[in-house]
């Protein structure tokens, strides 16, 4: 009997104690993007402190690879302004929007990042898209399983996600044919 009433004690202190393991980001969030939940790469902190991720903002702290195999580090994005393009490679609305976000991304070329996140297919079939729509001026990521697409808790394709250059989600949202991108991209440009 005495142990059974032991044995919760126990469990509620172990869980408190592991409870302040971590760290938690309690900053207000502005829609989906802003709360992207954090990812861990495996490294210390002093290691982080080196490499200065710790500049880094919680939004940049992924990493995936590009339709083409390279890998990929967010955190080389981080200081500027960037754009998160969700798009499915069957997608006629993500196709319509190839061109003003291609022509975008020349336009802030060294100002701002234009990244592609594909999702929802394989991997032939974003190198598929990304050649049939002229958009491989600009980095796009093979996320076959979803896991920035969940860290942005994006539900649909052809979404759009701008965070300015402290990382911070300024729109969320679908532009059809891309429309009105670089006017959600220029005031962050300066």
């Amino acid at each position: 009997m005495r142990a059974r009433l032991l044995f919760p004690t126990v469990m509620a202190a172990t869980a408190l104690t592991l409870a302040g393991c971590g760290t938690q980001d309690n900053t207000a969030s502005n829609g989906p993007a802003a709360s992207a939940s954090p990812t861990t790469s495996g490294t210390s902190t002093a290691e982080q402190d080196s490499v200065g991720t710790s500049a880094v903002p919680e939004a940049l702290r992924f990493t995936g690879t590009t339709v083409d195999g390279r890998p990929f580090d967010a955190a080389t994005l981080a200081g500027k302004p960037t754009v998160l393009w969700f798009w499915a490679p069957w997608c006629p609305t993500c196709k319509a929007q190839g061109p003003e976000t291609a022509k975008v991304a020349a336009q802030y070329q060294g100002k701002a990042h234009v990244i592609g996140v594909a999702g929802l297919d394989k991997r032939q079939a974003m190198q598929d898209f990304v050649k049939d729509t002229g958009v491989g001026s600009f980095p796009n990521l093979s996320d076959e399983a979803g896991e920035i697409w969940k860290k942005f808790e994006i539900t649909q394709q052809s979404f759009y996600v701008v965070l300015d250059k402290d990382g911070k989600a300024v729109f969320t949202g679908s532009l059809p044919a891309g429309d009105g991108l670089a006017d959600k991209l220029s005031p962050l440009v300066g």
